[in-house]
């Protein structure tokens, strides 16, 4: 009878005489096998449905008017803003996975921080076309970007949105060149274990003429080290920028203080959850067990303990900050946020971000892979209705009652939401098809056999990667 490796070869041990050789074909034959598991065709017809949708529903809002979504006066700033925020969250746990922690010398972080910056990257793209389509006119939005034009127009540089601009562009390129540079040694070793001409000759032309030299390992790691250090400081200040956009207004329920860091700790808390529920069916379906560990999992669900009782503080300081401010209208805010129209958004907000997550106190629910995956995504629900309180529930109630109104998305704003996500789906499971999803030669470096270094300092010379069958087991 065969075994189930038969039938699915991502579950069958991987091949090699030591620890080294073992790790380049657990995470190699993700790309040099004919065929993905069936649960990547099944997961990609849907994300690709999703990306259907959301080009169509794009277009339709780009050809007939912003009038189809529900949109209105005075919740000018809704879905598109909500979303955009929501995305620019999510993309903040890949780079301090990736830089934060590299700085701070937590090893087991190599297991994970390469889907992890492909996740920041592909959320910032998301995130990155909400206030293009926004501004009701898709074709225009590089009146944003400090351009000088014939029509003499300047962007308002005293705007949070022109801030937005720059922060999150910079942000952007950064990551790329981090993502960029952590693959280019497993670049090379996709290289020399492809089989097909057209594969070796792609992976060629990216690796950039890497062999592993000494000198090209001290050029790497001295690159490495800076970029860590100019995206470390980006960690703080993207959703500190992107706070701004309400913490400068004078509308009660955003001007506070507390929104830069509060805004922080919120993305840290949904980044981990996206990358919860990312690394769970990744190992389970591309046979990564032995990469991305029950360790990896229950010390980033700490994490989220840690990230979420810092946002369930935040809720609260925000009420004491209204009572203490004597301010009538702050303080109608947050009542009304508790008791008004949209309480059912705020409760729902509450119980994901707060309640849930407290589950993760007991070793046995942080440890259970499918605990952790429900959890995460209950957070991401949490972490999309944040924002919509934050943006929605104040907008509604402002200065003057006779605006007020009750702000209901249409199906367009849906189509558009859950599209967003069939873009990012798309983008990542053509990531982990096709690209290095684990970096291999940081696991090397700090597995047993590596001795707690990079590997080619024990006489590997990248080659580790490339000739494994010559490595030694330490």
């Amino acid at each position: 009878m065969a075994s189930a490796s038969d039938f699915n070869p991502f579950q069958a041990p991987p091949k090699g005489d030591n620890m080294f050789a073992q790790i380049t074909d657990n995470v190699t034959r993700i790309m040099e096998a004919p065929k993905p598991p069936k649960a990547w065709y099944i997961a990609f017809g849907i994300a690709l449905t999703m990306l259907t949708v959301f080009l169509g529903s794009i277009t339709w809002a780009a050809w007939t008017g912003i009038g189809v979504w529900g949109n209105m006066m005075p919740v000018a700033w809704a879905f598109p803003i909500v979303n955009f925020v929501f995305w620019i969250g999510i993309g903040h746990a890949g780079t301090l996975i990736s830089a934060v922690l590299f700085l701070f010398r937590q090893n087991w972080r190599t297991a994970i921080n390469r889907f992890a910056e492909a996740m920041t990257i592909f959320a910032v793209m998301c995130a990155g076309i909400f206030p293009g389509v926004h501004i009701g006119r898709p074709w225009l939005p590089y009146y944003m970007m400090p351009i000088p034009n014939q029509m003499g127009m300047w962007p308002q540089y005293r705007s949070p949105l022109e801030w937005d601009i720059f922060a999150v562009s910079t942000y952007a390129t950064v990551s790329i060149l981090f993502w960029y540079m952590g693959m280019i040694p497993d670049f090379a070793t996709f290289r020399d274990k492809s089989t097909s001409t057209a594969k070796r000759v792609a992976y060629g032309i990216v690796a950039m003429g890497w062999r592993g030299s000494s000198r090209q390992w001290h050029r790497y790691e001295r690159a490495y080290l800076i970029l860590a250090a100019l995206a470390t400081p980006l960690v703080l200040s993207v959703h500190s920028v992107v706070s701004f956009d309400f913490a400068t207004a004078q509308l009660p329920g955003w001007h506070a203080t507390i929104f830069p860091p509060y805004f922080v700790a919120g993305a840290i808390f949904g980044g981990f959850a996206m990358v919860v529920v990312l690394a769970v069916p990744a190992r389970q379906f591309f046979g990564l067990k032995r990469i991305i560990t029950i360790r990896h999992l229950e010390l980033m669900n700490k994490i989220m303990i840690a990230t979420g009782l810092l946002v369930g503080y935040a809720y609260g300081m925000e009420f004491f900050i209204s009572w203490y401010s004597g301010s009538e209208y702050e303080g109608f805010t947050f009542v009304n946020r508790l008791f008004g129209p949209y309480a059912w958004a705020y409760w729902t907000m509450i119980a994901c971000n707060v309640v849930f997550p407290q589950l993760f106190w007991f070793k046995n629910v942080r440890t259970n892979p499918w605990a952790t995956l429900l959890i995460g995504m209950i957070v991401n629900v949490g972490m999309w209705f944040e924002r919509f309180v934050i943006i929605c529930t104040t907008l509604t109630r402002d200065f003057l009652p006779s605006s007020w109104g009750y702000y209901l998305p249409t199906k367009f704003d849906f189509m558009t939401l859950g599209g967003s996500f069939g873009l990012f789906f798309t983008l990542f499971l053509l990531f982990c098809r096709y690209l290095p999803m684990v970096a291999m030669s940081e696991v090397k470096a700090f597995s047993p056999a590596g001795g707690h270094a990079r590997p080619h300092l024990h006489g590997h010379h990248g080659h580790d990667a490339h000739d494994d069958s010559h490595a030694p087991a330490h």
